[in-house]
């Protein structure tokens, strides 16, 4: 039997949101990388910083396997892996550290930057990483500067390493003058041409002085106080966002900048915190919004209509079931995310159409039966769920393509369309 629904019922599906939907909160076995895989993407964007993880050999290994390159090449993050003797209370771990320290500024004198990471195993949870940092910084100085941050995944998932490694950076932050003013920091790593994007377009709208965290060079000068807005570019940071409003900087809500339609709010929003007029707004970005809905149209005809189902795993689903919502037609069954905060999501989720499932945090069999049963295009999921689903038969994306690939901006937004579109394509192919 076929039910009508009324009009004005369809209406308010389409134009309603999500920001009072109710929200399905699971604690079960979890499916994610640890905080430590984020160290892949910050040492290519801090190009005088290294990352030294204390940890175990299981660490060294998901690291440099995650980044794809051999530890021969000298790439700037390394692992001071904890031995039996390390273990067993033989030595002095903080000695042992020293060492290791040491010898690797004296290896590496480009290095201005050093970040002390910690793990998960117990033995390095005891150890008190920001006492040492903070006596090797006094040791180096004024050479390096040597922070400490976690990177462990016992509680958190694999994003959340930058938002620690941002949060240590705040408090290093120079204070602004008395008489500063108004100044704007972009919060997030972004790709270097993304970064370069965003400059010309926030110069070409009088939008600034604007800085990016991270900085590309540790020496950079960032001034933070009353007169400092910031603007989020990731939604998975949540300490460096409060460690911030702690210095009285004030965070510009906004959605954030993927696809045409989030680039532009997100632009939007800092134009109005800094009263530029509607009409310089529409003149400077038309040209590039008009490039990226082209580039998406591009793409909509492989993916409107398809069913999207996603697991939680890099904080990045909100916005991108938004954007496969509204700019590619695509319907998100369920859209999960590990840490659902509705502080800095509440412009996202203004914006996300009516329908589907919330969930935050993970009980990953449950979350696999809801799964099977909704029978989606296209599963959005962490690596260790993609090739079991690929085996039944359901076309996946992996999410943590989507920290590697540059996809913010409108000179993105088609790449990023085509990020989804691939799978559904690929498997057409391999049907006929």
């Amino acid at each position: 039997m076929n039910v009508r629904i009324p009009l004005d019922v369809q209406h308010r599906r389409l134009e309603q949101g999500c920001e009072t939907a109710p929200v399905l909160r699971e604690r079960g076995q979890r499916e994610v990388f640890c905080g430590l895989t984020s160290i892949v993407w910050l040492h290519r964007k801090i190009k005088d910083a290294f990352f030294l993880v204390v940890g175990s050999r299981t660490c060294a290994h998901l690291i440099q396997s995650a980044a794809g390159v051999m530890i021969f090449a000298e790439p700037r993050f390394a692992t001071a892996i904890l031995g039996e003797r390390d273990l067993a209370g033989i030595v002095d771990i903080d000695g042992e550290l020293d060492r290791v320290v040491a010898r690797l500024i004296e290896r590496r004198p480009d290095i201005k930057l050093l970040f002390l990471v910690s793990s998960c195993p117990s033995e390095v949870i005891k150890i008190d990483l920001k006492r040492v940092a903070a006596r090797q910084s006094k040791i180096h100085a004024p050479t390096v500067r040597v922070l400490a941050y976690s990177g462990s995944g016992i509680e958190t998932t694999f994003t959340q390493g930058e938002d620690s490694c941002l949060a240590a950076l705040v408090p290093t932050l120079s204070d602004e003058g008395l008489n500063a003013r108004p100044n704007l920091i972009v919060v997030g790593s972004l790709a270097d041409i993304v970064e370069d994007q965003f400059a010309r377009l926030f110069d070409a709208l009088g939008v600034g002085p604007v800085h990016f965290l991270p900085m590309r060079r540790a020496d950079a000068d960032l001034f933070v106080g009353p007169n400092t807005l910031f603007l989020l570019a990731q939604p998975f940071l949540r300490d460096t966002a409060s460690a911030l409003q702690e210095r009285g900087a004030r965070h510009i809500a906004a959605p954030f900048p993927l696809g045409s339609e989030g680039t532009s709010e997100w632009l939007r929003a800092a134009a109005d915190a800094f009263h530029v007029s509607p009409e310089r707004f529409e003149a400077v970005t038309a040209q590039a919004r008009l490039r990226a809905e082209a580039s998406v149209a591009r793409q909509r005809i492989h993916l409107a209509g398809k069913r999207v189902f996603f697991f939680p795993d890099s904080q990045l689903e909100i916005p991108l079931a938004r954007f496969l919502a509204r700019e590619l037609g695509m319907v998100p069954v369920e859209v999960g995310t590990p840490y659902l905060n509705r502080a800095l999501m509440s412009a996202e989720l203004a914006l996300l159409p009516y329908g589907p499932l919330l969930s935050e945090g993970q009980d990953v069999d449950r979350q696999l039966d809801r799964c099977r049963a909704a029978s989606p295009d296209l599963v959005v999921c962490g690596l260790g769920l993609a090739n079991p689903l690929e085996a039944e038969g359901i076309a996946t994306k992996w999410s943590i393509e989507l920290l590697f690939t540059p996809i913010q901006g409108y000179e993105q937004s088609g790449d990023l369309a085509g990020l989804f579109a691939r799978p559904l394509m690929r498997r057409q192919r391999l049907d006929v």
